[in-house]
C-alpha cells in the first residue's frame, strides 16, 4: 500500500516533492514492457543522490526497490507498492590510457562501450548489444559467449573490472576490489546481500580499433540470428538459469514448447528460454509460461528449471 501520510510526508521532505513521482507505469522501465505501476518512483542521478534516498527509506522503513535498466525483472500485473529507486547515476571518466571510470546508472550498451572503442580500448565491447547499466552489469556478472569467430569461451565483465565503489548492506560506502563480488556465472556477492553499486572502474586493453569493429560486427550478428528484437519482441533474454551441458533452452525445445504462445507472451521461436511480449502482455501470462516450461520439463525429463530473474511486486 501507499506510504502513510506522514511517512509520505517526510520522504518528500527529505527528496523533494517535485522529485517524487507517484503511480507510475513501471513497464516502459523494463524491457519486458509488462507490469503496473510503483506507488513512488524517485529517479537518483548522482551518486548522493541514490544513497540519500536508500538510507531515508530505510530509515523511515518504506519498502523499495532499486531499478537500473530493468533488463532482468518481471514486473507484478499489480506493480509495486512502495518506493522504487532509479539509478541513473551518469558519469564516464577516463582515469588514464586504460582505466575508465563509470555511474552505476551508465548504459554498458552502447554508452559505455561506444566511450571505450573510441579510445581503441578492448573488454567491453564483447557485451555488445546486450541491455544493462553498469550496475545491473556486475549485478549479474554480464556476459557472453565471444570472442568471434570462436566463440570457444565465455567472456566475464569480472575480466576487466579492477574495482567498484559501493553502498554496503549496513551503510557503509567504500571503494572494494574485484575480489569482493565473489563473482560466478549469473552472480554476485549482490545476489547474497544488500550492497549497491555507486560506481565501477574499468581497466581495458589497447586494441586496434578494426579488430574492435570486427568483434562487434560478429558479436551483434550472432545475436541477431538467437536473440529477438527487444523493439519488436521486449523480453528480458533468458528466463531460467543454465544448466551445464545441456541448456534450458534446449531442454524446453525438446519438450515441443518452442513457439507456444498463452494470451499476448510467446516462448519465441527462436530461442525457448527466452519469453516475449507480443504486444500488452500480462505478467501473469508470462508467469503461465514459465509454470509451464519448469512443470513440463520436471515431468518430461527429470531436470529442474531454475528462474534467473527478479519477481518485482506481488504475484
Amino acid at each position: 500500500m501507499m506510504p502513510k501520510p506522514d511517512m509520505l510526508q517526510a520522504l518528500e521532505n527529505e527528496l523533494g516533492v517535485a522529485r517524487l513521482e507517484r503511480n507510475v507505469p513501471l513497464a516502459p522501465l523494463t524491457t519486458f514492457r509488462v507490469g503496473g505501476p510503483a506507488d513512488l518512483l524517485y529517479r537518483a542521478t548522482t551518486a548522493d543522490e541514490l544513497v540519500r534516498a536508500i538510507q531515508i527509506a530505510k530509515a523511515l522503513e518504506i519498502p523499495y526497490f532499486l531499478l537500473g535498466r530493468g533488463a532482468n525483472i518481471l514486473v507484478a500485473d499489480k506493480g509495486y507498492r512502495g518506493l522504487v529507486i532509479r539509478s541513473e547515476v551518469g558519469g564516464i571518466d577516463f582515469l588514464d590510457s586504460e582505466r575508465v571510470i563509470a555511474g552505476a546508472g551508465v548504459d554498458t550498451f552502447p554508452d559505455l562501450i561506444d566511450a571505450t572503442v573510441s579510445r581503441e580500448l578492448g573488454g567491453l565491447h564483447h557485451f555488445v548489444g546486450i541491455p544493462s547499466t553498469v550496475g545491473g552489469a556486475l549485478w549479474q556478472n554480464l556476459h557472453f559467449l565471444s570472442p568471434a569467430p570462436e566463440r570457444e569461451r565465455t567472456v566475464f565483465i569480472e575480466e576487466f573490472l579492477e574495482s567498484a565503489e559501493i553502498l554496503t548492506w549496513d551503510g557503509d560506502r567504500r571503494t572494494v576490489p574485484v575480489e569482493y563480488f565473489r563473482f560466478g556465472y549469473d552472480h554476485s556477492i549482490l545476489h547474497e546481500q544488500s550492497d549497491v553499486v555507486l560506481s565501477a572502474t574499468f581497466h581495458l586493453n589497447p586494441t586496434p580499433l578494426e579488430e574492435l569493429q570486427r568483434v562487434i560486427r560478429e558479436n551483434l550478428a550472432w545475436r541477431d540470428e538467437r536473440h529477438p528484437d527487444l523493439w519488436l519482441y521486449p523480453c528480458v533474454g533468458s528466463i531460467f538459469k543454465k544448466i551445464e551441458g545441456i541448456g534450458a533452452g534446449r531442454l524446453i525445445d525438446e519438450c515441443g514448447l518452442k513457439g507456444h504462445v498463452h494470451g499476448k507472451a510467446g516462448i519465441f521461436h527462436k530461442h525457448a528460454n527466452i519469453i516475449v511480449n507480443l504486444g500488452g502482455a500480462k505478467a501473469s501470462e508470462v508467469l503461465r509460461l514459465i509454470d509451464l516450461a519448469r512443470d513440463t520439463v520436471a515431468q518430461e525429463t527429470g531436470y529442474e528449471l531454475i528462474p534467473e530473474i527478479t519477481f518485482v511486486g506481488d504475484f
